[in-house]
């Protein structure tokens, strides 16, 4: 029995400059100038800029400072939430109940961010997580605190425990809410790290952060994240405000398969938080250039078959391959195709098999899927089969 291998194959492809009208347009206006960080100047105390793929710091000011991080903990209680939900203990239709302390301290009474549940209802999992995802409600973060950790203390334990085990050496967390609490605080370094972790583990579930409103109960709720519908390709993450730490927010965007986080703190005002962020992933952005490694239908390379009538298939792209890469990237990028074969005939034409990617420093950059283009029929002939075995094995398979 034939085992399966995981194929690495490097692209013979060249880096092409797309045409595009978008492109031209940031060409005209100089966005596509590489401006480095120290031309760059920030009215934010607290900043960092990363690519989310590789991990690069592409901005960084005061960064490894602990300040008290507000509702942007609350992704950490998402996340707690993610992990979870993909490793099936828990589902989203489970309900949890609104405890007295979580509407008092949460809910209506508390003046705070809520989602107004009724105390002692029971609410929905995929309702609560809306609820602190869109509208930082309170009392749906303490309530989630509440059914995972026994208690809020218990479930802040619980994050800060694991937040080391990801790596986070200085945040440390005493509530679900980041509502002000004596030693709650992080970095901006450390929640851009958090934020990538979330977005790049769990795409199923980060969707949620771009939902630009939620109705519940009858009560429609806004997405607070000012860039929502007003900064092309941004889909989260989220905002923060205490006094002890003025007005902080994570933001993310996404354009040609490139993503970058900001995280910036210690704002004077909403309008100043959301400017700069804004300025932020300008600058970000500023340092990439359109490159097209494929166009829609184009043959990317092909993955051999075992038993079938042809040795082999041709893979192709459903879409235009596009992406941002630096100048510095272009230069040195590799560009793979990874699949796992061989494929066993029969093999059906249009069935996602691999993807390409791009590293830059042996880092992942870019991923897009690969099809087949064609079927390919079994083989009525034991000389091929036994042929495609000998192959095979000798090749390492």
């Amino acid at each position: 029995m034939l085992k399966a291998a995981r194929y690495i194959t490097n692209v013979q492809t060249r880096f092409m400059w797309g045409c595009m009208v978008l492109f031209a347009s940031l060409w005209a206006t100089g966005a596509m100038s590489g401006a480095s960080s120290q031309e760059f100047n920030t009215g934010a105390e607290y900043a960092i800029v990363m690519d989310s793929r590789s991990g690069k710091v592409l901005f960084e000011k005061n960064a490894d400072e602990l300040v008290p991080p507000a509702s942007m903990s609350k992704i950490m209680t998402m996340l707690m939430v993610f992990e979870r939900l993909q490793q099936k203990r828990l589902k989203l239709t489970d309900k949890f109940v609104i405890s007295e302390d979580a509407w008092r301290r949460g809910g209506a009474p508390s003046r705070s961010s809520t989602m107004y549940a009724e105390v002692g209802s029971k609410v929905a999992l995929e309702d609560l997580v809306r609820g602190v995802i869109i509208h930082s409600g309170n009392d749906a973060a303490i309530a989630i605190a509440e059914a995972l950790g026994g208690t809020e203390d218990g479930f802040a334990d619980d994050m800060t425990r694991r937040a080391r085990e990801l790596g986070l050496q200085k945040s440390t967390f005493k509530n679900a809410t980041g509502l002000p609490a004596e030693g709650h605080v992080s970095t901006m370094r450390e929640l851009a790290s958090l934020t990538r972790y979330l977005i790049e583990v769990f795409p199923e579930y980060y969707k949620y952060y771009g939902e630009r409103e939620f109705t519940w109960n009858n009560i429609r709720q806004q997405n607070r994240n000012p860039l929502l519908g007003n900064y092309r390709g941004a889909d989260g993450v989220k905002t923060g405000y205490i006094r002890d730490s003025g007005y902080g927010m994570i933001g993310s965007a996404e354009r040609e398969g490139r993503r970058l986080i900001v995280v910036v703190g210690g704002m004077a005002s909403k309008n100043d938080r959301s400017v700069e962020v804004e300025r932020l992933l300008d600058f970000g952005f500023r340092k990439f250039r359109s490159v097209r490694l494929f166009s829609a239908g184009d043959t990317v390379g092909q993955a051999r078959v075992w038993g079938g009538e042809l040795p082999s298939v041709k893979l192709v792209t459903k879409k235009d391959m596009l992406t941002l890469l630096s100048d510095e990237e272009k230069s040195t990028a590799e560009v793979q195709l990874v699949y796992t074969g061989p494929l066993t005939a029969p093999v059906e034409a249009g069935k996602q098999i691999g993807f390409v990617r791009i590293l830059t420093d042996g880092k992942l950059v870019y991923k897009s899927p690969i099809y087949t283009k064609h079927s390919v029929a079994p083989t009525d002939s034991m000389w091929r089969k036994a042929l495609d075995s000998a192959l095979f094995m000798a090749l390492g398979g």
